[in-house]
């Protein structure tokens, strides 16, 4: 077997062997005084399960507070150590043996060892309800070598495993935690849940067993707001300390005075999708889709929907990704174009939305801009996330919608001809395969040409790259200068 060291590269990621338990901003010691902090998000989770419930509300309170894996993503997209502290990969690429921490326990006092890792992955086959999880299709078995060593053996050789492992598919469970994952979550994070007032906020409080760095706050509240000028007034008004994602990019100006607030802006992996529904009319056709995509001018809408802010790119593939490139100019907004692809026809079609901010503001312009070509949008807005995930997800009824996909490196969600895009093209799934399977050069390789054959089939369209809009009120500290793993780490946040 080959030692994978410090900072070495791994199939293009990078995997260290430093701790890394609780962020940089802990107190080692636990003696922090007694501080909270309280962040206002949009979407609340419907439930605790991140395991059979869709939607990235669960994972970005739990994942890396409540719940860990093996390994993690910090913000700049690269996997580091979590429960594992080292690892070693046979020549052949099948063969991960991981050695676990010791002195680790789950927050209802049971021990973490290796049957909790064969337990946890096994879990994913057997009891999870997601789509995503066939992203660990590729695991052949997972044996407990003794308490502190768990091999998991692949079927081939996968360089999207580990990157898996390190999302919500990867997080550890107990054995005799996951009763009532929709209610109490059992983890091993520095955190544990404390309260849930539902429709309101989620309490998390500090685990005082935690195995690694205490975080340095005592407990945090995640408090949900529906309405953006809500929770522009409650960071005003002292209610709340931070605001997660700045939901009213026009209204930040009201936080200009660098005395009282503080503004990151970075970037994430959240690409917000004008869905078409590729398997019933209109958009069955390829020529519809793409006098769709021809119809919309990303520019104008990005500035009307979202103050200019984001970035414009074309594809299901964000800048942070090895395999990036510009597809922004893929379909340049040509009207005449669009009408020309239509052939002179008419539409009214079902766009079915989210009620959150970015995806109401962003249905307005495209309803606009379509009408201009001759296709007549009705929006209906659904609530998030039960309606939406009901009716559009999982019924797939709709013709358009506009989501805002935040899972990481989520382009294989189009090589699923049951998942709600209702997109098939065999091409594109072997693409991915050969991907996944080849050497880094080409995944790099496979993964450009998946990304130009989405775009040359307008198996969707993407209106823009959502933006890292953080505010905050002055002193508090470690807020991540980039979103791009599905978890919210409030493990680094800090006051002064």
């Amino acid at each position: 077997m080959r030692r994978i060291g410090i900072w070495m590269a791994l199939g293009g990621l990078l995997l260290g062997t430093a701790a890394c338990g609780g962020g940089s901003g802990g107190d080692p010691g636990g003696t922090a005084a007694k501080q909270t902090l309280a962040v206002g998000f949009t979407a609340e989770p419907a439930n605790l399960d991140f395991t059979s419930t869709e939607g990235a509300a669960i994972p970005q309170a739990l994942l890396v507070n409540v719940y860990e894996g093996l390994v993690k993503l910090d913000q700049d997209g690269r996997i580091q150590p979590l429960l594992a502290e080292k690892m070693e990969v046979s020549p052949d690429r099948k063969t991960y043996t991981f050695t676990l921490r010791k002195n680790v326990t789950f927050t209802n006092g049971a021990p973490f060892t290796a049957d909790d890792v064969v337990f946890s992955l096994g879990r994913v086959r057997t009891d999870w309800k997601l789509k995503i999880k066939s992203q660990l299709d590729v695991i052949d078995k997972v044996d407990k070598k003794d308490d502190t060593t768990a091999v998991v053996t692949l079927k081939r050789p996968s360089n999207g495993f580990l990157y898996a492992l390190a999302t919500r598919l990867g997080a550890m469970f107990s054995r005799t935690g996951v009763a009532d994952l929709a209610n109490k979550p059992v983890g091993t994070g520095p955190y544990q849940l404390g309260s849930w007032k539902r429709g309101d906020s989620i309490r998390l409080d500090a685990n005082p067993k935690y195995w690694g760095t205490k975080p340095a706050m005592s407990g945090v509240t995640l408090k949900y707001f529906k309405d953006a000028t809500a929770m522009n007034n409650a960071l005003l008004t002292g209610g709340i300390d931070v605001i997660s994602s700045v939901q009213a990019p026009e209204s930040l100006q009201q936080f200009a005075d660098p005395n009282r607030f503080v503004t990151v802006e970075g970037t994430t992996n959240g690409e917000v999708v004008l869905s078409m529904n590729n398997g019933r009319p209109p958009f069955d056709d390829k020529k519809v889709r793409q006098a769709v995509r021809y119809a919309i001018d990303h520019k104008a809408l990005l500035d009307t929907a979202w103050a200019g802010r984001g970035k414009l790119i074309g594809s299901m593939v964000p800048p942070t990704d090895p395999w990036y490139e510009d597809r922004a100019g893929d379909y340049p907004y040509d009207a005449a174009k669009a009408k020309e692809l239509l052939g002179g026809k008419t539409y009214t079609v079902k766009m079915r939305i989210p009620n959150l901010p970015y995806a109401v503001a962003s249905a307005q312009v495209v309803k606009s801009q379509l009408a201009q070509v001759g296709i007549t949008a009705d929006i209906e807005p659904l609530e998030f996330p039960a309606r939406w995930l009901d009716v559009v997800f999982k019924q797939g009824d709709y013709d358009l919608s506009i989501i805002n996909h935040v899972e990481p490196r989520d382009m294989g969600i189009f090589a699923d001809k049951s998942y709600y895009f209702r997109y098939d093209n065999p091409e594109f799934g072997k693409l991915l395969a050969s991907a996944d399977e080849g050497s880094e050069q080409q995944q790099t390789d496979d993964l450009k040409q998946a990304a130009k054959l989405l775009s040359d089939d307008a198996a969707a369209d993407w209106l823009f790259l959502f933006p890292n809009l953080i505010v905050a009120k002055k002193g508090v500290t470690g807020l991540p200068q980039n979103a791009i793993a599905e978890s919210f780490d409030f493990t680094g946040l800090a006051k002064q």
